[in-house]
């Protein structure tokens, strides 16, 4: 049995599994096992290391190319904070452009963390989409935001509730409640659905409730493939969902693991607090706090490092292998649907 969606025909792919965007931090290792396997990987937006982020994409997508002849995505965060996007949603689309095997392989782009506008009005990325099949999509972690992504013209949307790790909205709705919310005001648009999923049953709970795929973040960083630090990796498996916490990011509310860190940054209500709190930022308090991303990437710091992680990982129990990840999570969701299947007489 093959669990054949709307997404996968969209994209190519084998199965309903894409990895979730994971910037700042490296992902290229990750994306080719997660194409390899079947699913969707995806190359995050990175700028660690005060590094060059356009490069550094290039650099990715040649290396993906390099090692997989399987679909893959990018990510491009486009929040007001993120002084690299305009270039970004620039010159990305030129370097794929001028290499043939990014324009037959990267099918899927997705932005997120800001306005879903960025990325399609740009004139390069307009030419793109004229010689390839290259989709956009954008992450709406609120309804209202799915109604912006809808009338911005997205090819399809990464529905994402507040269980999820990372960059969420202020409005905290669990993903069960926004993907109804979506599905039943825009039903015939093309659903990802992201946070919370990390098995079988959530990805046959997803796609019962109408979404085409689901894309994981905590799930892939407890990977042997992925490149985060064995100390990252190794508090996913015995945490439990409320060993995550909402608190203020550098873009809005993030969920991160529990720890020094996160207990020492409070949680702002409201975007426009944010907007006033952003006004008295200084690029040096900017760069001293990436400084706590890289942290744990690099060093494993799990007291002073910021570490995103998603509820889901109250049901991620090992440390696995990427294939064997997807194969059992789909094994599971078949086994899920048929039984449902059994409630329609």
């Amino acid at each position: 049995m093959v669990l054949k969606t709307e997404i996968t025909e969209m994209f190519g792919i084998k199965h309903p599994i894409f990895a979730a965007p994971m910037g700042p931090f490296y992902t290229k290792e990750l994306t080719v096992a997660v194409s390899e396997a079947g699913g969707m990987g995806v190359i995050s937006h990175t700028n660690l290391l005060a590094n060059d982020s356009l490069k550094e994409m290039k650099k990715d997508m040649e290396y993906v190319v390099e090692h997989t002849d399987k679909p893959f995505g990018f990510n491009i965060r486009t929040g007001r904070m993120q002084y690299d996007a305009k270039r970004l949603c620039r010159q990305v689309p030129k370097i794929i452009r001028d290499n043939q095997k990014l324009r037959e392989q990267c099918v899927y782009a997705l932005s997120s963390a800001g306005s879903a506008r960025l990325l399609p009005e740009n004139k390069n990325f307009q030419k793109l989409r004229e010689s390839t099949n290259l989709k956009h999509f954008h992450v709406a972690p609120a309804a209202w935001l799915a109604d912006k992504c809808v009338a911005s013209g997205v090819d399809g949307m990464v529905v994402t509730g507040s269980e999820g790790g990372g960059h969420q909205s202020y409005e905290k709705t669990g993903t069960l409640v926004l993907l109804q919310q979506v599905k039943e005001k825009h039903p015939d648009i093309p659903i990802i659905a992201c946070g919370a999923f990390g098995n079988g049953y959530g990805l046959a709970a997803a796609l019962g409730l109408g979404a085409g795929a689901i894309a994981m973040g905590s799930r892939f960083i407890s990977s042997q493939e992925s490149e985060f630090h064995v100390k990252y990796k190794d508090i996913v498996p015995p945490a439990n969902p409320e060993d995550t916490i909402l608190v203020t990011g550098f873009l809005g509310p993030i969920r991160l693991w529990r720890n020094e860190y996160a207990l020492h940054h409070g949680l702002i209500d409201s975007k426009e607090e944010k907007m006033a709190e952003e006004n008295g930022f200084t690029m040096e308090e900017l760069i001293e706090d990436g400084k706590h991303y890289e942290s744990v990437y690099l060093r494993g710091d799990l007291v002073t490092g910021a570490i995103p992680l998603g509820q889901s990982c109250g049901v991620i129990h090992s440390i696995d292998k990427v294939p064997d990840i997807i194969e059992s999570i789909v094994k599971v969701a078949e086994e899920q649907l048929k039984k449902s299947s059994k409630y329609i007489q």
